[in-house]
């Protein structure tokens, strides 16, 4: 094994520890049981630098051990994790793969999110009745007031806080040499407008879920 495999090795090990530790202590609940946490980012920045692969392979690995862990929905809510994540990180990643520019980046996350809203709100659909004990009509109507904001609020969430910390990880990574230097390294720049755009959203979310815990 290469010197550059094994760094690859260490950083997707490293992204796994730290996107079960988001899993594990970091949820944000929003509506009913639904709850918010943070691993889909550091899964999709994970995919955004080696490529969407390596997000289905810290999908697969975080679910399963979420399953034997911190999980009560057992094998069907590993494998709504799973069909969640990757929609969202594997086509963030992918389109940022194909198109590796601030646009591109953009355009990945966007996709990324609507992709994992359409999709979830289908599978709720489907599989949540297996799991919740809820009749599949109890579960249709709760879908436009409960499973659509959460998965907007989650996928704006994800989209917002890839967009605030994919350059400083991987500065950090580069710096610690656990990635290869960019190979036509440009002078880091704040943009203003990316930075900007993600607060907005977070901001947004935050009054969402507010008015969710309100209403």
């Amino acid at each position: 094994m290469n010197h550059s495999k094994t760094k690859k090795l260490t950083t997707t090990a490293m992204l796994c520890a730290l996107a079960y530790t988001a899993a594990a202590i970091g949820r944000i609940p929003i509506v009913l049981f639904l709850r918010y946490d943070s691993k889909d980012v550091i899964i999709t920045i994970g995919g955004m630098i080696f490529g969407p692969l390596t997000s289905l392979a810290i999908t697969i690995a975080v679910s399963i051990a979420q399953m034997f862990t911190i999980s009560g929905t057992g094998f069907i809510g590993c494998i709504m994790n799973i069909i969640s994540s990757c929609c969202f990180a594997c086509t963030a990643a992918f389109i940022y793969r194909k198109k590796r520019t601030l646009s591109g980046a953009m355009l990945g996350l966007f996709c990324g999110m609507l992709c994992q809203v359409l999709v979830m709100m289908l599978w709720n659909y489907l599989i949540a009745p297996l799991y919740m004990g809820y009749s599949r009509e109890d579960v249709a109507r709760l879908l436009l007031p409960a499973f659509l904001p959460f998965n907007l609020i989650k996928g704006g969430l994800n989209a917002a806080l890839t967009m605030l910390l994919y350059k400083p990880t991987v500065t950090a990574l580069r710096h610690s040499n656990l990635i290869e230097p960019a190979q036509n390294p440009e002078k880091a720049r704040i943009h203003i407008g990316v930075m900007m755009t993600a607060l907005s959203v977070i901001v947004i979310c935050g009054l969402m879920i507010l008015a969710l815990h309100n209403r």
